[in-house]
């Protein structure tokens, strides 16, 4: 593994366009391995959001059923975002987001080790994202999306509240949470 790339990545796939519209490949396992994203994905799953602002995160789940995500908006537009959670990270607590739409069509690759989120810029978006591990209730986790110690900037106007789920409100701050992740050698960089 490149330990210069960063292990969350931006993936923008090429599409081919003429009259008729576009085609584009989201995952090809060769490709994906080419670029230094070697894991197996297991499980697909796909969410609607149908207010603006539906805030989902941050979530993870712990080892050993910890899940690399590819994260991608089919419908819509979202501001999708991961924070480093691995135990002796010189980025521990810091975060990258990236706006992906249906538009774009850009990809962000999330390994295991980093808190999921992401909030949605439009009504009724849909978004889908492959998983390295099925869903395991019991490793489920995940920490504030309001983390004053993690500050992410989301893109959601003043004085507006976030649509969130129950599980999402009451989730710990990242002081009160004892990560499980090891630091693999590469620190969060930002997004290209």
């Amino acid at each position: 593994m490149d330990q210069t790339l960063s292990p969350v990545r931006l993936i923008r796939p090429r599409r081919h366009g003429d009259a008729r519209g576009w085609f584009t490949e989201v995952y090809s396992e060769p490709a994906f391995t080419a670029m230094g994203i070697d894991c197996r994905f297991v499980q697909d799953n796909h969410s609607l959001s149908a207010p603006i602002y539906t805030l989902r995160g941050l979530h993870f789940q712990v080892p050993p059923r910890g899940q690399d995500k590819l994260v991608r908006c089919i419908r819509g537009r979202i501001f999708d975002v991961a924070v480093d959670v691995r135990k002796g990270s010189p980025t521990y607590g810091q975060w990258v987001g990236a706006e992906l739409s249906a538009e774009n069509g850009h990809q962000l690759f999330i390994p295991i080790g980093f808190a999921h989120g992401f909030v949605t810029l439009e009504p009724d978006c849909e978004v889908t994202y492959k998983c390295s591990d099925t869903y395991a209730p019991a490793e489920d986790g995940g920490v504030r999306w309001d983390d004053p110690a993690i500050g992410i900037d989301w893109p959601i106007p003043p004085g507006t509240q976030p649509e969130l789920s129950p599980k999402d409100v009451k989730q710990p701050l990242l002081a009160d949470f004892d990560s499980p992740f090891a630091y693999d050698g590469r620190p969060l960089t930002a997004l290209d």
